[in-house]
């Protein structure tokens, strides 16, 4: 219910091409958010239990190259500065982590790896792989 002033104009404000322009948006973000989520290519060793990566904004992933290159999500960085990200990035913001590592990097570099994140603060680690292609081979 407006009431008309004696200049004619109305104090109210029309939200409905406001909604409209906020739902075109939503849209477009739905759609394209999975698919820029872009990860670093590396061959996951394989197990039978296997989960699903959770799909939320609330974790990171910290993978590990079979060249050795360490990225954090898709940012690279270097073993000397990843206790200084993870300490920033994932205890100080109180987000998961993920490891995912290839299968042919060498035990030493993982160990190195984990004892990075443990330096940082962080107790709580998920490890990622994928199940076996067939349930004879592993």
């Amino acid at each position: 219910m407006a009431i008309k002033t004696g200049g004619g104009f109305l104090n109210e404000i029309n939200v409905t091409p406001f909604v409209d322009v906020m739902l075109v948006l939503l849209i477009i973000f739905m759609v394209t958010a999975p698919l820029m989520t872009q990860g670093v290519e590396v061959d996951l060793p394989t197990t039978r239990t296997v989960r699903n990566l959770p799909q939320d904004s609330e974790h990171l992933v910290l993978t590990v190259r079979k060249d050795g290159r360490i990225f954090l999500d898709e940012y690279e960085v270097s073993m000397d500065e990843l206790e200084d990200h993870l300490k920033r990035l994932v205890a100080g913001q109180k987000k998961q982590l993920f490891l995912r590592a290839d299968k042919e990097v060498p035990y030493g570099t993982v160990v190195q790896v984990m004892g990075e994140i443990k330096g940082a603060g962080i107790d709580k680690l998920g490890i990622v792989a994928e199940q076996p292609r067939d349930r004879d081979k592993q």
